[in-house]
């Protein structure tokens, strides 16, 4: 009996310090984007690799609406990593804009990529530069997303009334490509990386023929009003099949970004992890590419880095 009852308790015990271990697994949502763009396959990627390599973690992409989206559910604790862009984290930790008087306490883990705005429409618009837009239908993006801030802006900047000047729909980069697809909108735009795979898609749909527009000298309007966080730049041609042009853009840094209370431990591990397993990331999408050390300390990013993050810099001697 007394033996019997030995092997019970030591069972209880077992099946106590699993339930323990069980317990202590960590969970990470990862805010992205939506189906269509960018963040929501690099956030697969970063969340399989995170799952494999660190262990006791269990990470997950969860489709969002985007940057602002992201940081108001790290803001609301529901989230613990997210995409976004450098200039909605600016407004999010200085409590600006859309996060007016509603600062989020954040950090910056690393910088990603640039993310490339684009003006896209199709021939037999009449559109054939910003100006253009004007009385016109067009898609700024979906609700509390990066794209929409940014576009708002680039129309301001423009010399454009965005809340007179156009009709504004707020569409999902998917939803915005099938709108133009069917002359539901006459153009459409959309900060992301390049290719965009919604954007690939109606470069390849038969009858229609993919034009950018050139945007790139709003650029410095932005920077004077909003600081330096817009860069001119290009998309080269051939980016898009049938669009054979460079085209002038505005471009801002992604950003990945955690809470402020991140335990350090878990940040410098996650920091060590995308750069010394890049090469995963990249085979999800070519934009991983650009995660690079020399990258990182810029300026790119106007958040202050997390201590964990600055742990994993200093020892590759990027901090003193």
């Amino acid at each position: 009996m007394n033996r019997a009852l030995s092997a019970l308790v030591g069972l209880v015990a077992v099946l106590g310090l699993a339930t323990g271990h069980a317990q202590q697994k960590t969970r990470l949502s990862i805010g992205t984007g939506g189906t269509g763009g960018v963040y929501y396959p690099l956030g697969g990627g970063i969340a399989a690799l995170l799952s494999k390599y660190i262990p006791n973690v269990d990470a997950t992409a969860e489709v969002t609406a985007g940057s602002v989206a992201n940081l108001q559910l790290i803001k609301g604790g529901k989230s613990e990593i997210g995409f976004t862009m450098a200039d909605s984290a600016w407004d999010a930790y200085n409590g600006l804009d859309k996060f007016k008087d509603n600062k989020v306490p954040l950090r910056t883990l690393v910088v990603f990529y640039p993310n490339r705005m684009h003006v896209v429409t199709v021939e037999g618009t009449g559109i054939n530069k910003m100006s253009d837009l004007k009385g016109k239908r067009i898609s700024t993006g979906a609700p509390v997303s990066g794209t929409e801030v940014m576009s708002m802006r680039l129309l301001e900047a423009s010399g454009l009334d965005p809340n007179k000047d156009v009709t504004r729909e707020r569409l999902s980069v998917a939803e915005s490509v099938n709108a133009l697809k069917d002359g539901k909108i006459d153009a459409l735009s959309w900060v992301g990386g390049v290719p965009t795979p919604s954007l690939t898609d109606l470069a390849a749909t038969p009858g229609k023929k993919i034009k950018l527009i050139d945007h790139g000298d709003a650029a410095e309007v932005m920077r004077q009003k909003y600081g330096p966080i817009y860069v001119k730049n290009k998309i080269l041609a051939n980016a898009y099949p049938g669009e054979t042009r460079d085209t002038t853009n505005v471009d801002v840094w992604n950003l990945l970004v955690i809470p402020e209370n991140t335990d350090e431990k878990l940040a410098y591990e996650i920091t060590k992890l995308l750069f010394e397993k890049k090469d995963e990331i990249v085979k999800v999408h070519k934009d991983a590419s650009f995660l690079e050390l020399a990258n990182q300390m810029t300026g790119a990013s106007p958040i202050p880095f997390h201590p964990g993050a600055l742990r994993y810099f200093k020892e590759k001697g990027l901090v003193k």
